[in-house]
């Protein structure tokens, strides 16, 4: 299994009512980190992300702007 299979399940064991939604499940899976850093903010959501190499500089630069959460 998928470790981020493995996570959002158990996330779901946990919280039954959590709500979670996927870059493609609002339209974001082929835009770049920074966009979807953007609508997380704009929107109050917290991003979880394997992307190690690119998404902690853009949430560095984007913090300055908007309040928002980067977990990795």
């Amino acid at each position: 299994m998928k470790t981020s299979i493995a996570i959002v399940r158990g996330l779901f064991r946990r919280e039954p009512n959590l709500d979670l939604m996927r870059v493609q499940d609002v339209g974001l899976r082929e835009l770049d980190g920074p966009i979807v850093l953007d609508w997380a903010a704009t929107n109050p959501r917290i991003v979880l992300t394997h992307d190690r190499s690119t998404m902690p500089d853009f949430a560095y630069e984007l913090s300055c702007q908007v309040c928002l959460w980067l977990t990795i």
